[in-house]
């Protein structure tokens, strides 16, 4: 922990230039919160989802996800297209895979709307509102003159890191790679608050602990035994995340790429920071406040 304040600058050259792309370009927005064309089609061969999307992007048509819905059957949500370039599509699709039935296409508004958003956000808010709160009242009992309050914002604190990390790295490849967010994207940032938090609760109980059995010593000695005690532990349950991620990633197929590389940075970060963050904004905090 005597190195804390080198943390702090390796975290803070970490999260800026992800912030700098997200002010500058923000996020690319996929179908998921744009709209666009929801289109479902039979065919009477057995193709696959990459055949079919290979098909529909060499006609320039931006595809969102492609959801195999049985039966030869596809449920692909697109761009926002004219009626003239879905025609085109189908013919395109007849010539390459047989015959093609056009069961459905339609236009549809977005899934994650400005008002799903709000409530989103406001949802995280109080979620970490509530974190703070139940922290403290759970280790409302710890030896004074150390705060149960620091503990729990310091957590939110160090969720707040994981989140940033996570949005500012698909800033950067929005702007360079051109990769979109949608709905699986605000699947993986809440998976990665409840991971991040998680992790830092077990550093943070060992802490209460040890201040318990080693009242006598400085917070930041027994911050040190506390961390190398769950050291340990910490890396072994974020390694078995980790190696299940790294599967998926390799062998999961597109459409679940991004969402497990926005897993893998979150675990990874969640993992850093309730050790490097969160335990070394606690002890920071309580030498300066704490007497």
């Amino acid at each position: 922990m005597r190195f804390k304040t080198i943390y702090f600058i390796f975290s803070l050259l970490i999260i800026l230039p992800g912030l700098y792309f997200l002010l500058i370009s923000g996020l690319k927005l996929g179908i998921d919160f744009t709209g666009g064309a929801l289109l479902e089609y039979q065919f009477e061969k057995n193709i696959t989802v990459s055949d079919l999307k290979s098909q529909i992007e060499s006609r320039e048509i931006e595809v969102g996800q492609i959801t195999p819905s049985g039966n030869n059957t596809f449920i692909v949500r697109t761009k926002p297209l004219e009626q003239n370039k879905i025609n085109t599509l189908k013919v395109s699709l007849n010539e390459k895979f047989g015959t093609v039935l056009e069961r459905r296409a339609e236009f549809v508004g977005p899934v994650i709307g400005k008002e799903l958003s709000r409530k989103a956000i406001i949802a995280i808010i109080l979620a970490s509102i509530f974190i703070v709160l139940y922290i403290a009242f759970s280790f409302r009992k710890i030896p004074k003159p150390a705060s149960s309050w620091r503990f729990g914002i310091t957590a939110v604190i160090a969720l707040v890191h994981d989140i940033l990390v996570v949005i500012g790295v698909f800033a950067i490849l929005g702007k360079f790679l051109g990769v979109e967010v949608d709905i699986l994207f605000v699947t993986a940032l809440l998976t990665i608050i409840g991971f991040s938090v998680h992790d830092t609760i077990v550093v943070f109980d060992r802490i209460r602990e040890n201040l318990t059995k080693h009242m006598g010593r400085k917070f930041i000695d027994v911050a040190n035994l506390s961390v190398v005690q769950t050291l340990g532990r910490s890396l072994n349950t974020s390694l078995t995340v980790v190696f299940v991620l790294v599967a998926l990633l390799l062998f999961g197929g597109e459409t679940l790429k991004w969402f497990t590389v926005a897993l893998l940075i979150g675990v990874i970060s969640g993992t850093y920071s309730s050790i490097f963050n969160a335990t070394a904004l606690l002890v920071w905090w309580e030498e300066k406040l704490g007497h």
